[in-house]
């Protein structure tokens, strides 16, 4: 049981990350309508950019850790969330109203032209830094010598996601902007002819989206202390498979499916073989389709005559 709990700490921690890089793919689609496959890229360039700032702001012989992170925190999604501004502008406005499959080709496009931009500015290796927070509890000490720990990192994960998810589940549910973004989900020519700026609410979209892509890269950043060119879109498609399983178009869905895609990978890593962990997601992803073909928590689409 001491293993397991430590295995299921663990799941929950790399669940979040997850999580909040698929709340970036549910929030796009249920607006648009189309899969932003560049936003994995987005969540690599917003780890790359939170290490540029951390070896800067060192560089100056800053030493204050939580002033540290502050900065590199709003640094990090300031600067992502442009680019996520700048790929909608680019890569899908012009796209909107084509065929369908151009947003998505397009999407394709952007995600190679990021990964290799970053090859060449950063290089192809990876990227390690010291570990920044370090300390921890121990839970639990058993007969044998197993220690069940908690790191600081990993609740500092874990908290971060809980507070952003309630954050931008208050924001959809309770604000003008949040209320645009349903309208625009509902029927975009509708909400135009009703004063909703749709091209704003989209590019708002992609802007939130970039900055949540730009906090699990901090994060990732942390726990596992490297970035490297090719993580995002290895993330970007478990986040992915996240939100499909969660129920795409749903946050809370995306979170559920960012966890459960996190233990399964854990606790088979745990018990059998690390090579296959990625096999076992996505044969439960889809044995939960077959049965739930819209997710764990998805609605299905009601097509109005």
């Amino acid at each position: 049981m001491d293993y397991f709990a430590q295995q299921l700490i663990n799941g929950l921690v790399l669940g979040s990350i997850y999580g909040l890089i698929a709340i970036g793919y549910t929030m796009v689609y249920g607006i648009v309508g189309m899969i932003n496959f560049a936003h994995g890229d987005v969540f690599m360039i917003g780890g790359f950019i939170a290490l540029i700032t951390f070896l800067i702001l060192i560089s100056f012989g800053l030493t204050a850790i939580p002033l540290i992170l502050l900065i590199v925190l709003l640094v990090s999604m300031a600067i992502t969330a442009l680019y996520g501004w700048t790929i909608e502008r680019i890569a899908y406005r012009p796209l909107r109203h084509s065929f369908r499959l151009a947003p998505m080709l397009s999407a394709i496009g952007m995600s190679f032209v990021l990964t290799n931009y970053s090859q060449v500015a950063q290089g192809a290796r990876v990227k390690p830094i010291p570990p920044f927070i370090t300390g921890g509890y121990t839970l639990h000490e058993s007969p044998d010598g197993f220690v069940i720990q908690l790191s600081n990192i990993q609740i500092m994960v874990v908290i971060t996601t809980i507070v952003l998810l309630a954050l931008f589940t208050w924001l959809v549910s309770s604000t003008r902007l949040g209320r645009d973004m349903r309208a625009c989900e509902q029927d975009q020519t509708m909400a135009a002819l009703l004063g909703v700026d749709v091209d704003r609410t989209i590019s708002m979209t992609f802007v939130i989206g970039a900055a949540l892509a730009a906090v699990a890269g901090l994060m990732y950043l942390l726990y596992y202390g490297l970035v490297d060119f090719f993580m995002g879109f290895v993330a970007g498609i478990k986040a992915f498979t996240a939100a499909v399983l969660g129920g795409i178009g749903s946050l809370p869905g995306a979170m559920l499916g960012g966890l459960a895609i996190g233990l399964i990978e854990t606790f088979w890593s745990a018990y059998f073989s690390v090579e296959y962990k990625d096999v076992a997601a996505f044969s439960i992803l889809i044995v939960v389709l077959i049965f739930m073909p819209t997710g764990l928590l998805g609605r299905p689409e009601v097509e109005k005559v």
